[in-house]
């Protein structure tokens, strides 16, 4: 079997294993992370409604010319940064974090402590 299959097979099967303790709740939504090899993805989503209240990567507007490499530890704090500010415009504080399978290593820790230095709290 095709080893990048079957990375992505075990990933899927960590994440719904995850998901199935943290849900996003109008008090304390969930911060969700996906990462590619090139960029990273964050979002805050409320579960009980299935709305997206924000959403930051490092293809976004405010990060485009800001991020010379998209794939590494500092753009992914970038990213952790700028989810945490439009979170505060959203007057959320508290959010459940949600590492979507992806091991809390390397880009995704970065990001999570950026997010936390930016005031958001799980």
């Amino acid at each position: 079997m095709n080893i990048n299959i079957e990375r992505r097979r075990k990933r899927v099967k960590r994440k719904k294993s995850i998901r199935r303790f943290i849900t996003g709740t109008s008090e304390r939504p969930r911060l969700s992370v996906f990462r590619t090899a090139t960029n990273i993805y964050a979002q805050i989503i409320d579960d009980s409604t299935g709305n997206t209240l924000a959403a930051a990567s490092t293809l976004s507007k405010e990060l485009k010319g800001k991020v010379k490499k998209s794939g590494n530890v500092e753009a992914a704090t970038k990213v952790g940064e700028l989810i945490s500010t439009l979170a505060k415009k959203k007057k959320v504080t508290k959010v459940a974090f949600d590492r979507n399978g992806f091991l809390y290593h390397g880009r995704v820790k970065a990001l999570a402590d950026a997010a936390r230095d930016g005031g958001l709290e799980f």
